[in-house]
């Protein structure tokens, strides 16, 4: 149960009176009244837990009490660092448990872990790799050896490679730290965003000679679906420029052969599967390309939402927001959709920055003025008081990844996060991992766990976990029937979830 907007705003008049008439040593009741008042206005504040879930919230809080007194507190330090930490963690643990509904931002190429592509893909017949002149790797099926190319001169065979070797161990380790951004010692690693940010894209291009090969690409969709699966989460829309893909005599498939490819491998999952709601794809393009090109890319994005309309979400832009153009940049051809008289929702990536007063600060002003239906990240929004303003008003969410903003750079310690302010005003948001094969973590819990913890503090309780669940469904781009049919499922595995716990 939520209280209703006529209870809200007695209280609120309420309040504003004993303000007022408070003369000296304030009344202990108003004081009691004003707590009660600021922990309603944030995200679960109006969730009326039921006694078994009291129980949950007070064994929880006493759990998040002990972790915050701590002599290392996780979301102070790195994740890098942190992670062993938070996997020790029975906050962590408890969060596994939870089902936390969808995960609405997380981007193709890094959806599924690096130890499978290494472990799994890397290990098949006929795959080529080449050591770069920068020091980054490439990899290649073929059913001969590659010819050169400006990158890479020499192609191997890994499994005659790995023949030699004998012990492959500290060879598929050095592999896998190419293909992820985890280092041991990231401060060093990664003085300054410039720098992460060239390692990340790096990570991105060194990934892509194994996904995109043809028979590798339905398993790479379904070993990330039964990664969710397992991390208990019920529902995905990707971010996917679905890139062409390639056979193993060189034989090249279009986006469509992709896009079918997903539908597939996201059928055959929820068949084997029943209790997963589905998938959906939000195209991309990226902010390097010119004009025409994303022109033609809304374009492609428009006819493909008109042939699959229960796959295709929506469209956005994607790449680093300080180095690429903004959305007013590319407004000729973000107007197409209403030019031409069709619907095309966008979910764009706006506000992933820290230089506030610049004109990719004004991402997030563009991105609600195109109508977006979510903002991703959002990380800015806090410095835009008439842009939070209006995406409230336009119940428009906002997909914090806590993770990813602090890998990046952005931020150091999770609790001066700027989607604090936002969580303690119960702006709509939505949890989510960006890029969790690169930060080395599968599904949502580590984000939930930085976001609870980190992000909420001692205030944010079982009721903001679950508005944050629902959120995920809520603010999906699910039809209503679906979204009725979603939040059903998720109930059924919160009740479970909470009689396990008793």
């Amino acid at each position: 149960m939520v209280m209703s907007l006529y209870q809200a705003m007695v209280a609120y008049v309420l309040l504003l009176w004993f303000v007022e008439v408070c003369m000296g040593m304030p009344d202990p009741r108003q004081r009691d009244m004003l707590m009660r008042q600021e922990v309603s206005r944030q995200t679960g504040g109006r969730v009326i837990l039921t006694a078994a879930e009291q129980r949950l919230d007070a064994y929880l809080h006493r759990l998040k009490q002990q972790e915050m007194s701590a002599a290392q507190f996780p979301p102070a330090v790195h994740f890098f660092k942190a992670k062993p930490l938070i996997q020790s963690s029975p906050v962590f643990s408890l969060l596994r448990k939870m089902p936390k509904g969808g995960a609405l931002h997380i981007h193709h190429s890094s959806l599924v872990s690096v130890e499978w592509l290494v472990k799994n893909v890397t290990y098949r017949p006929h795959c080529y790799i080449c050591f770069t002149w920068d020091n980054s790797v490439r990899f290649l099926f073929s059913s001969r050896q590659p010819f050169p190319r400006w990158d890479c001169f020499y192609w191997q065979l890994l499994e005659t490679l790995r023949a030699k070797m004998g012990d492959c161990t500290d060879f598929d380790n050095s592999l896998i730290q190419n293909l992820t951004l985890f280092t041991e010692d990231p401060d060093t690693a990664y003085p300054s965003q410039d720098i992460v940010w060239e390692k990340f894209e790096k990570a991105f291009i060194s990934a892509a000679g194994l996904i995109t090969h043809a028979p590798v690409l339905k398993d790479y969709f379904y070993r990330g679906l039964e990664e969710l699966h397992q991390d208990n989460v019920m529902y995905l829309e990707l971010r996917s420029g679905l890139s062409r893909t390639y056979e193993l005599d060189g034989t090249i498939h279009d986006k469509i052969w992709s896009l079918k490819t997903f539908q597939e491998a996201t059928k055959q999952f929820v068949a084997d599967h029943p209790d997963f709601l589905g998938a959906r794809i939000i195209i991309t393009a990226h902010r390097a390309l010119s004009v025409s090109e994303v022109k033609a890319a809304v374009k492609e994005a428009i006819q493909m939402q008109r042939d699959f309309p229960d796959v295709v979400a929506g469209f956005d832009l994607v790449g680093r927001e300080d180095s690429g153009r903004t959305l007013w940049y590319f407004r000729e051809a973000l107007s197409l959709p209403a030019d031409l008289g069709v619907t095309l929702p966008y979910f764009f990536h706006a506000g992933e920055t820290d230089e506030e007063g610049t004109d990719v600060d004004q991402n997030i002003l563009d991105a609600l003025l195109f109508n977006t239906t979510r903002i991703g990240h959002g990380y800015a929004l806090a410095h835009h008081p008439l842009a939070k303003e209006l995406s409230r008003k336009k119940n428009v969410a906002v997909e914090v990844c806590p993770i990813s903003n602090q890998v990046l750079k952005l931020i150091l310690d999770l609790r001066n996060h700027p989607a604090a302010v936002l969580m303690s005003e119960g702006h709509p948001l939505v949890i989510s991992s960006d890029d969790p094969s690169l930060f080395g973590t599968t599904g949502l819990s580590y984000d939930f766990y930085q976001a609870f913890v980190g992000i909420g503090g001692l205030k944010a309780n079982l009721g903001t976990l679950k508005e944050l669940a629902i959120n995920s469904i809520r603010y999906s781009s699910l039809p209503p029937h679906l979204k009725e049919t979603g939040l059903a499922m998720w109930q059924n595995k919160w009740d479970v979830f909470i009689s396990d716990f008793l």
